[in-house]
């Protein structure tokens, strides 16, 4: 009998050891970029970190920020990769996320080092993109459309219900949007543009690259989008032509932050550090993600839209990621513009 039960126990200890490791731990990931990118950081940190699972959820910029804030008391995130920077600098200014230095800081470009310096290190630049817009050309050859090239130019009447952008409360790209509007004219005039512009708009979508993939697909004629979206459509073999507009064009600096109260706190570390390496930044493009990368010795993808290239303004990041700033222009783009949306 001992010996039968001594065989059972040594057959017991085989079968465990040969399990497969157990995961040392989990993260819990928000991904504000575009879900093609987002699969595939997850895979590329998986491979590389076997031992850490990744629980992702794709939100928008505006959905995430909206989350975080709803369960402070009671976080269930990690870290927040990728969304344009104005949300992630709202989070920073109300201690939603944690201050973090990451031994990656020195590698990267001076835009990505002043977002993380403007928020106290609770945020980083991980990528930059201009905004613009994409349009159909066969859309626009059948109908005898003219291209348009500034602001100006899509008040067309002929453009009537052939324009989509995104709803700046969900949506980082529309928030970006109308706060460079705001700065190129004006808060009334540029409240007065897009009572106008309302016309000409079909819908108010609620993620920021979906107007232009809508019109990749011919379900529209141009969409509002930061420009490296209508390039990844070009590059997928779909007539759209970027532009960016002649009076100048804000910009983004998609970021990264811990949040305050993390569960996993030392993977969210591994993550950010891991997400700032060139190597990792230069693999984005094989999902057809065209932003300039925060490291400076990533590889551009030579689809990437070029600064250099584009009439940029001076885009306030530190007004406009204020959340006093963010909540007054977006209950005024509620009772102004979405109210009469179409």
């Amino acid at each position: 009998m001992k010996m039968k039960t001594l065989s059972l126990m040594l057959f017991a200890g085989t079968a465990l050891g040969a399990l497969p490791a157990q995961a040392a731990g989990e993260l819990n990931l928000i991904c504000s970029a575009d879900v093609v990118i987002c699969e595939q950081m997850k895979g590329d940190f998986e491979k590389s970190h076997s031992d850490i699972k990744v629980n992702m959820v794709r939100l928008s910029s505006g959905e995430t920020y909206a989350k975080v804030r709803a369960e402070s008391r009671n976080p269930k995130t990690d870290i927040w990769w990728a969304g344009t920077g104005d949300p992630h600098l709202q989070a920073a200014s109300e201690n939603l996320t944690l201050e973090y230095k990451s031994s990656k800081l020195d590698e990267l470009n001076d835009w990505a080092k002043k977002q993380a310096e403007s928020s106290g290190y609770k945020t980083v630049g991980v990528y930059a993109g201009a905004l613009g817009w994409g349009y159909n050309t066969e859309i626009f050859k059948t109908k005898g459309y003219k291209e348009p090239v500034c602001w100006a130019d899509l008040l067309a009447p002929e453009l009537k219900g052939e324009i989509q952008i995104a709803n700046p409360n969900s949506s980082g790209t529309a928030y970006t949007a109308l706060a460079s509007l705001v700065q190129i004219m004006g808060e009334d005039q540029a409240f007065d543009y897009l009572k106008k512009l309302n016309g000409n708009i079909s819908q108010y979508t609620k993620s920021g690259s979906a107007p232009v993939k809508a019109a990749a697909r011919g379900e529209t004629a141009l969409g509002i989008v930061f420009v490296h979206d209508a390039v990844a459509q070009t590059a997928e073999g779909f007539p759209v032509k970027s532009i960016t507009p002649c009076e100048g064009t804000g910009y983004e600096i998609g970021s990264m932050s811990i949040i305050k109260g993390a569960r996993n706190l030392e993977n969210a570390k591994v993550w950010y550090d891991w997400a700032l390496t060139a190597e990792v930044q230069s693999r984005m493009k094989d999902a057809k993600s065209f932003q300039l990368p925060s490291n400076k010795s990533a590889v551009i993808p030579k689809e990437a839209p070029r600064f250099e290239d584009i009439k940029l303004i001076d885009y306030d990041f530190k007004t406009y990621g204020d959340p006093a700033k963010r909540k007054a222009l977006l209950e005024r783009w509620d009772r102004e513009i979405g109210a009469a949306a179409n």
